[in-house]
């Protein structure tokens, strides 16, 4: 996968979840593809994707990433207070119930920060993004981050060997919100590992039966704060998290 070396280096990242009105899922993901994901990147900040979470027709999820925290700051100002959100505000609010729903959060580590795959091209690709992200989510005990890492190691690894192409591992940034128009989320710490699957076989013979034994296995450790959360998702039409043929981290 081509390596966008000015798309690189995101260590700031928000997780949103949103609460959509019954019915006007799809309308709101189509309306997002068309005027936010360029918005935010000319702004310095990134949409890794967007996506439309299984098995809860009303939840619309995305990803963004800000090089660092005061960007954040900047970058949301600039958008929430410029043109492109005040054409469409009226829109995109009218379609939503609720958008709090949101985990700030950093890389674990350099190596497990998420990649910016190329744009949908959309003459060679188009069907638009293709495969199927997921996110499983740790509510890790205060002060049990490192070991707990160290125990959920294997089952990563596990997925890998699964087919499931490692997407990012995060953690709660656990620092005042210095955009405070936009919530965060403050019953952290947490620990969410993204993968990215081929297909509905793969997800279904081989992810599954693993996601299904993990959870248990590190809920025993005692470690967490509850049983962990998996989200299967799929992409919207032009998410750049995807499945591609060729990826490189």
């Amino acid at each position: 996968m081509q390596n966008i070396k000015h798309l690189n280096d995101f260590q700031v990242i928000e997780f949103r979840r949103y609460l959509i009105k019954d019915g006007e899922r799809e309308h709101f993901a189509h309306y997002f593809d068309a005027y936010f994901p360029e918005a935010f990147q000319q702004l310095g900040a990134i949409a890794f994707g967007a996506f439309l979470e299984r098995g809860n027709p009303s939840h619309f999820a995305w990803i963004r990433g800000f090089h660092a925290l005061e960007d954040r700051a900047i970058v949301n100002a600039a958008f929430y207070y410029g043109p492109v959100w005040k054409e469409h505000k009226a829109t995109l609010n009218n379609l939503m119930l609720d958008s709090d729903n949101v985990l700030l959060l950093q890389p674990l580590s350099l190596a497990t920060g998420i990649p910016v795959p190329p744009a949908v091209d959309p003459v060679t690709e188009q069907q638009g993004a293709q495969g199927i992200l997921v996110a499983e989510i740790f509510a890790v005990k205060p002060g049990s981050m490192d070991v707990f890492v160290k125990q959920a190691a294997a089952a990563f690894a596990g997925y890998q060997a699964a087919g499931v192409r490692q997407a990012g591992i995060l953690v709660t940034l656990d620092v005042p919100n210095n955009f405070p128009q936009l919530p965060v989320r403050t019953d952290g710490p947490y620990l969410i590992y993204l993968g990215i699957i081929k297909d509905n076989q793969t997800l279904e013979e081989k992810f599954k039966p693993l996601a299904e034994h993990s959870p248990h296995s590190l809920t025993a450790t005692g470690l967490l704060r509850g049983a962990p959360e998996l989200i299967i998702m799929d992409p919207t039409q032009r998410s750049r998290l995807r499945w591609l043929a060729e990826w490189q981290h």
